[in-house]
Order: structure tokens, then sequence, then C-alpha cells
């Protein structure tokens, strides 16, 4: 089975999810069974940096959770949609020209581990119905706070009157429209995000991501190895009769692993054919965490 990661560069026309069916497709067609996710939705009329897991990778959604993702935000004040961005139906209007001094002395509170509300509008769960199926049916309901991280917020330039260019940085899990929504609360106003670019996830740059065309042309040359997620973590080298004890369920002692920093919240384990799964290490003993093989 074909493991690794696209670096895929998603267009604004395509859905998160209608990105995964297409390159499912070009696989199909090239005689590559594999099974594909995302490391989490753009919204829909977002574009740009879009990982997208095959195999065995689509087992490290959760070690990607913490990625930094860097955006290209436009934001423009004075109206409010539902969806708060500009596909949503207006339901409010502000006549506030907003400066740009205003937005630079606001921007740092917002920034931090700070407690967001996700937008109505977006794929989180209510009694396990997605949020926007209710939004779409008029029906009343209220999404809990949830801490995030905002590294910065940019102002890059004025594009005309109430509309301005952010550079985001923030961890995984947050919203830019939920972004907007409380930036135009702090400058006495109403936002909504009007286009958005996802310029970075992770280890993955929008450079190097790859479009539809580019991937049809030689699907197999764009598939990255799976380590490229692991980087940040400490790794090992075992032989075949420590790996064979891992997967019996047995632990490795540390006696082997003077090299390695225990303190590491997880291990890169790897063999003679390369990544093997991520381990950790508790009580002296490495353990298998998440096999890859």
């Amino acid at each position: 089975m074909l493991s690794g990661v696209i670096n895929f560069n998603k267009s604004p026309e395509i859905s998160s999810n209608r990105a995964l069916s297409i390159l499912k497709r070009i696989l199909f067609q090239n005689n590559i069974i594999t099974k594909i996710g995302h490391f989490g939705t753009l919204d829909p009329i977002a574009e740009g940096v879009l990982p997208i897991a095959c195999g065995r990778a689509t087992r490290l959604f959760d070690y990607t959770l913490d990625k930094k993702k860097i955006y290209r935000a436009f934001f423009f004040f004075g109206t409010e949609t539902d969806t708060l961005d500009r596909t949503g139906k207006i339901i409010s209007f502000s006549d506030k020209l907003v400066t740009e001094e205003e937005i630079l002395n606001a921007c740092p509170s917002l920034c931090g581990h700070v407690m967001q509300t996700p937008p109505c509008y977006s794929a989180k769960n209510v009694d396990g119905v997605r949020a926007y199926l209710l939004a779409r049916k008029g029906e009343e309901f209220a999404l809990p706070p949830k801490k995030v991280y905002i590294e910065s917020i940019r102002l890059l330039r004025s594009l005309g009157s109430n509309e301005f260019e952010f550079e985001i940085v923030c961890g995984g899990g947050t919203y830019i429209r939920s972004i907007v929504r409380d930036l135009a609360a702090k400058l006495g106003t109403v936002g909504i995000m009007t286009s958005l670019i996802r310029t970075a996830s992770g280890p993955f740059s929008i450079e190097n991501a790859v479009t539809v065309e580019e991937f049809a042309e030689d699907p197999l040359s764009h598939v990255l190895p799976m380590d490229i997620l692991l980087e940040d973590y400490p790794e090992i080298f075992l032989e075949e009769k420590q790996i064979r004890a891992l997967l019996n369920g047995l632990g490795v002692s540390e006696k082997g692993l003077s090299h390695v920093d225990h303190s590491a919240r997880y291990i890169r384990v790897k063999d003679k054919d390369g990544i093997a799964g991520i381990g950790v290490v508790n009580d002296g003993l490495l353990r298998m965490k998440t096999w890859l093989k």
C-alpha cells in the first residue's frame, strides 16, 4: 500500500473533501490503490496548502494538531454574514470606518492562548450532526468556545476603505473567520473574511505545493515520505529482534537508548527499511504507540 504525504495546493473552487475525491480518482486511474485523508479542512473559499495523507500516514493525524499554520487573510469591515465570509447571507451592517491605528492596537489582544468560539457554519459536531447542516436549516444552537493558540496577527496593508490584508500565524484548530468576527467586535464594528490563502502548514509551504494538474502528470513523484511529518521528534534505529519485541507488545530497555532524549513526548522508531512507528518511553521502556509498517 502506498504511504506518504501530498503537499496539495487547493484551489478556492473546490472543497477539501472534493480535493480528496479528485486525488483518489487520479490515483485509481494510475492503478494506485490506497486510502487518503486530509489533515484538517480548509474553508471552501480558501486556497493553498492542504496536506493529504496516503495509506499508513493517515494514522498520523493526531501528531499534526499542534503544527504551526500561516495564512494571508483578507478582511472587510462593515458587513456581517451568517457564514462570516463573502459567501453568506448579510445579517448586519456598520458604517464605522476602521483605521490602521485601531487595528494595530486591537490585534495583540487576540493573540496568545485564547478561548475562541467556532463559527456556526463549521464542521464541528453538535449531537452527532455537523454544525453547518444545522445552520443551513436555520436551527438555533451554541458552539462552546475552545482554547486555541494565535501566535501573531500582522497587518500587511490596506486595500481600500475598510478592507485589509493580514498575515496570521496560529496553531491547529484556529478559525480565521472567528478572528475577523472577534477583531471586528474589538473595533466596534462587524466584518467578514473575503479571501484566505494558507501559505504554510507544519513543514509544508505553498512554494512546493502541487496543483491538480501537476499531480495528475506523475502522482508518485509528488508523494513525500511520511517521516517529514515527524522531523521534530528524536529518532532511534532498532534491530529486527527489537522491532519484533515491540510488535509483540513488549518494551525495549532504555539501556540501549542512552542517546535518545527521554523527555521527548514521542520518538521516531526506525529500522533498516525506514520509519517503523512512533514510540514513547515510560518506566525505562520504549513501547510503540503507533505502528507505521
